[in-house]
């Protein structure tokens, strides 16, 4: 399991060339007694121990489809996308340090994974169900902040913040958020009514005053490109009406709204537009600011699990069930996260220097062999910069910073040739 951990793919003989090592691969996953749960819980388990140290954290959630679709011939995958494909679904919560703030904007890191569910949609899917009816069975919306359940909450001297997009727009999910002593920050969706008034969130918000302008940038998105955006922002205070579930009305919930709406959309865009409920201050435009601010770091959940998918390729798994890949996926989902740490450093920490140990010096030895020394020496921009060149990266000015495929291929290669090295330098001249 370290080879795969060394060598990230998600097929076993491109990750290990021995080929007892591959059977003991194979024995290993197709235990009936070994677990995805239990292969990811160690490392769960050191995130939220890590968490509960003094500080600020983000729990940063989303949810992401793993196809399997073209493989037809193994069992236990389920329903995924419109019906029409064959799968998993993989809900992550990513624990995300906050070392500081500078001018409203945070200094994040990245722990690891706090949460991680993953199943199968094996149902058949349920046709002419009353509202009635669908509260009250399970709900996959359950999924939000449910593992905030499942803890005490933070100690004393530590906040964490729930931050997830519009499909957490639940009200569970702020009621857990609230039980355990969380904080959360989550865009919102519906046109929630104030208790004691039938005007909706969006309405209140965008009749309060202007706090102020600020310019914010948009990632990247497919066939939209990274742009900057002037933005004008609102906050308000609101008293959310409870909604209906079996058993009676929920109480209202105190929270505060904050907007940050584009004016003067450049022509053809897609104007940006943000109403976020959360429980952190909203008083000044300082507030809002920090709360769009650590909204923006859902990227990284995001991030992961494209490093978990073009980075690992464990989609391209050939295991015959669903218990085994998910097992694998125990391994690799660890994996993604050293792969996305590697990719952060270059957007954040690009002209760090590197933190020298000995596995760190064969690499770059390694590197300057294959690629040259860099001019600048060896920044966490100048190492992926030279791992991905191994990946096929082109390094033009044009180019900007490495995608996944060609960062994985990269450090796929540099792991072999870092091996080759060590074997090297082992053997008696």
């Amino acid at each position: 399991m370290l080879r795969l951990r060394e060598c990230p793919s998600g097929t076993l003989p491109s990750a290990i060339t021995d080929l007892k090592d591959i059977k003991a691969a194979y024995r290993f996953l197709s235990n009936p007694d070994v677990s995805y749960e239990q292969v990811i819980q160690p490392h769960q388990q050191y995130t939220r121990d890590y968490t509960r140290q003094p500080g600020e954290y983000l729990l940063v959630e989303d949810t992401s489809e793993l196809d399997f679709t073209e493989h037809w011939a193994a069992k236990g995958f389920g329903r995924i996308g419109n019906d029409g494909g064959a799968g998993l679904l993989l809900h992550t919560t990513l624990a995300v340090p906050v070392r500081g703030w500078t001018d409203n904007q945070p200094h994040v890191d990245i722990a690891g994974i706090w949460s991680q569910q993953c199943w199968a949609r094996t149902e058949p899917p349920r046709r002419r169900e009353t509202r009635r009816q669908l509260l009250q069975r399970p709900r996959e919306s359950q999924k939000w902040a449910r593992a905030l359940a499942d803890t005490d909450g933070p100690p004393p001297a530590v906040r964490w913040t729930f931050i997830a997009d519009r499909e957490a727009d639940v009200y569970e999910a702020f009621e857990r958020c609230l039980q355990r002593g969380s904080d959360f920050i989550v865009r919102a969706m519906h046109p929630r009514a104030m208790a004691g008034d039938d005007q909706s969130i969006f309405n209140k918000v965008a009749q309060a005053p202007v706090l102020g302008h600020y310019e914010l940038h948009l990632r990247a998105r497919p066939r939209k490109p990274a742009r900057t955006a002037v933005v004008e922002v609102r906050a308000t205070a609101a008293a959310i009406r409870g909604p209906w579930r079996p058993g009676g009305w929920r109480a209202p919930l105190q929270l505060n709204v904050a907007e940050a709406r584009e004016i003067a959309v450049p022509q053809g865009a897609e104007p940006a537009h943000w109403v976020l409920l959360t429980t952190w201050p909203c008083d000044t435009f300082d507030d809002v600011r920090k709360v769009l601010a650590a909204y923006a770091a859902r990227w990284l959940v995001e991030e992961y699990h494209k490093a978990l998918k073009t980075g690992t390729s464990v989609e391209n798994s050939q295991l015959a069930t669903a218990q085994r890949v998910k097992a694998l996926l125990g391994i690799l989902a660890v994996v993604a996260v050293r792969l996305l740490r590697l990719k952060f450093r270059i957007e954040i920490q690009p002209e760090q220097t590197v933190q020298w140990d000995q596995q760190t010096m064969a690499i770059c030895k390694v590197l300057e062999a294959k690629v040259g020394k860099p001019a600048e020496g060896w920044t966490n921009r100048a190492l992926l910069i030279s791992a991905a060149k191994l990946g096929g990266f082109l390094a033009r000015k044009r180019d900007g910073n490495p995608g996944w495929i060609t960062l994985w291929r990269g450090v796929r290669k540099l792991m072999l040739l870092a091996e080759g090295f060590d074997i090297a330098q082992a053997s008696p001249t």
